[in-house]
C-alpha cells in the first residue's frame, strides 16, 4: 500500500492524506488549507483527480479537517464519507458557516469594486455554495465508536475516540494485501485527559504505522490549576472586585460548551456570587443543541451533573443571545458580566463588536482560552500591541489582556508521547508526524527517537510505500 501526505505537512491546517491499497483510494480528511501564503481558492487545486477517490474517512468536524469536502464533491468525488454521528452533524454546521464566510468576503469585495477600489475581478469567489454542502451531507455514512466497519473485502475501519471534540476519532485501518495483514492509524487531533464535557482519549490498538498530529510538540499545558480554579481567579478580579466585564473569545463548537459547563459548576456550587453570562454566538447555540442530542457521548462527570442538577449547558444567569439586535444591546448592560463570543482568534464574528466597544475600557478584561495564529487580531493583542485596528478604526488598548491554556482541547507533548508509547514498539514500524509547526514536529520527533521509535516528518505530497 502507498501513503501520500497531501496536507498538514510541516504546518497545522489542511489535513489530507491519501492511502492506496491496490487500486482502491482512501482519502483521510479533506481540510481547508488557510496558511498565510495561500489564497482560499487554491484549495481547489487537488494533487489528484477527485473522481478517482473511492471513499473519504473524516476524523472530526473542524474545518482544517473537513472544510474542503464540498470542493472535492463539486469537482467530481462521488463516494461515501465515513464518520461518527456527532461529526456528521457538527460538520454540516461548520460547512454552512464556511459558505456564509465565503459569501461575506465576496460581497465585501464587490462593494469595494463598485467604489472603484478593485478591478473587474471583484471579490474572491466562494469556494463552494450551500448546495455543495448539502451534497456533502448526503454522502455521510455514520459509524459508531469501536465498531469495526468493512469498507471492502480487504479493508476494515474502526473509529477510536480521542477526545478533542464531540465525535472526534482516530481512524484505524486493518488491511489485507497480497495475503499479508497490515494496520495503520490516523489520529486526527488528540485531546487531553480530564477535559470538561469530553471523554479522555482511548488507547489505540497496536498498529504497524501511525500518522499522528504534533500540534503541541515541545509544549506543555499548565498542570497546577484546574479549569474552575483558573476561571474563579479571573472572574473574581474582573467582575467581583473590579465590577467590570470579562470578554472570552471562544470557538463556537467545543470550546464554548466546555466553558459554559465549567461556569455552571462554579455558580451552582456557590464558589462565586452570581454573574450574568451572555453566550453571543448563534452557531454556539446550535452546536449546544447537538451536544444535547448526543449526550451519551459526553463524559461521565457531565452525565452525572445532568442527572443530579439538570442541563449542564443551562443555568439561571446564562443567556444565549439569538439575534444581532440583542447582541448590540449587551453594550448597554452596565452590571458586571461575562461575554462569551466567537471567533476565538477575533477574526470576524460578533466578538469584534464587543471588542470595538470595550477595548478602551479600563474595567474590561479579555481572556484568551485558545491558540491565536500569527497575523490575527488575537495574536496582536497577546503580543502586547498598544494600538489595534478594529472595524476600520485604530483603537488604543486599555483593557486587560490575559491568556490561559487550561481549556486547550489539544493534548500537549506528554499526551502525544503517551499516545505513541502505548503502541507495541516491536510492531510499530514508523511514526509519521503531521498537523504541527515544523519546530514542534522536530521536538516531538527528537523525544520519540530517543525512546527508540522510527520517525518521519513528511514534506507535502511526499509518498511512502508501506
Amino acid at each position: 500500500m502507498k501513503l501520500t501526505i497531501h496536507g498538514a505537512a510541516r504546518q497545522v491546517t489542511g489535513s489530507m492524506h491519501l492511502l492506496e491499497v491496490d487500486r482502491y483510494k482512501i482519502l483521510i480528511d479533506c481540510g481547508l488549507d488557510y496558511e498565510k501564503d495561500r489564497s482560499i481558492q487554491s484549495n481547489e487545486n487537488f494533487p489528484f483527480r477527485p473522481e478517482e477517490i473511492d471513499v473519504v474517512i473524516l476524523t472530526h468536524a473542524h474545518i482544517d479537517h473537513s472544510g474542503n469536502l464540498p470542493t472535492l464533491i463539486r469537482l467530481g468525488f462521488n463516494g461515501q464519507i465515513l464518520c461518527t454521528p456527532p461529526t456528521a452533524d457538527l460538520t454540516e454546521l461548520l460547512l454552512l458557516d464556511s459558505v456564509s464566510i465565503f459569501m461575506n468576503k465576496a460581497n465585501k469585495g464587490n462593494r469595494k469594486r463598485s467604489k472603484g477600489k478593485f478591478n473587474s475581478g471583484g471579490g474572491p469567489q466562494p469556494l463552494y455554495l450551500q448546495k455543495h454542502v448539502m451534497d456533502t451531507v448526503d454522502r455521510f455514512v455514520t459509524i459508531g465508536f469501536n465498531r469495526p466497519f468493512r469498507i471492502n473485502g480487504n479493508i476494515e475501519l474502526t473509529f477510536i475516540p480521542v477526545g478533542h471534540l464531540l465525535g472526534a476519532a482516530a481512524a484505524v485501518l486493518k488491511i489485507t494485501e497480497n495475503g499479508e495483514e497490515k494496520s495503520i492509524a490516523f489520529t486526527g487531533d488528540i485531546g487531553r485527559k480530564n477535559y470538561p464535557v469530553l471523554n479522555d482519549p482511548q488507547a489505540l490498538p497496536p498498529v504497524d504505522y501511525l500518522v499522528t498530529e504534533s500540534t503541541y510538540g515541545g509544549r506543555y499545558h499548565t498542570k497546577n490549576k484546574s479549569v474552575e480554579q483558573t476561571l474563579i481567579e479571573v472572574i473574581d478580579k474582573a467582575c467581583i472586585k473590579e465590577q467590570g466585564r470579562l470578554i472570552i473569545p471562544a470557538f463556537s463548537i467545543g470550546r464554548t460548551q466546555s466553558l459554559v459547563y465549567s461556569l455552571n459548576k462554579i455558580f451552582s456550587e456557590g464558589l462565586l456570587p452570581q454573574v450574568k453570562v451572555f453566550v453571543d454566538s448563534p452557531m454556539a447555540t446550535m452546536a449546544t443543541g447537538i451536544f444535547r442530542k448526543y449526550h451519551s457521548h459526553v463524559n461521565q462527570e457531565a452525565q452525572d451533573f445532568y442527572r443530579d442538577k439538570g442541563d449542564e449547558f443551562e443555568f439561571d444567569n446564562l443567556t444565549y443571545v439569538e439575534n444581532l439586535k440583542d447582541s448590540r444591546q449587551i453594550s448597554n448592560y452596565y452590571e458586571p458580566c461575562i461575554i462569551i463570543s466567537s471567533a476565538g482568534m477575533l477574526e470576524g464574528g460578533r466578538i469584534q463588536d464587543h471588542l470595538f466597544y470595550n477595548i478602551q475600557n479600563y474595567y474590561c478584561t479579555i481572556l484568551f482560552i485558545g491558540y491565536c495564529a500569527k497575523g490575527t487580531l488575537g495574536h496582536r493583542l497577546l503580543r502586547g500591541d498598544s494600538i489595534v485596528h478594529i472595524k476600520d478604526r485604530e483603537l488604543a488598548v486599555y483593557a486587560t489582556i490575559k491568556q490561559t491554556d487550561v481549556l486547550s482541547a489539544h493534548g500537549d507533548h506528554n499526551d502525544l508521547m503517551e499516545n505513541v508509547k502505548q503502541q507495541d514498539k516491536a510492531k510499530l514500524k514508523n511514526v509519521f508526524l503531521v498537523h504541527g509547526e515544523e519546530a514542534s514536529m522536530q521536538l516531538l520527533a527528537g523525544d520519540l527517537e530517543q525512546n527508540g521509535y522510527t520517525v518521519t516528518i513528511p514534506e507535502q505530497d511526499m509518498a511512502y510505500t508501506l
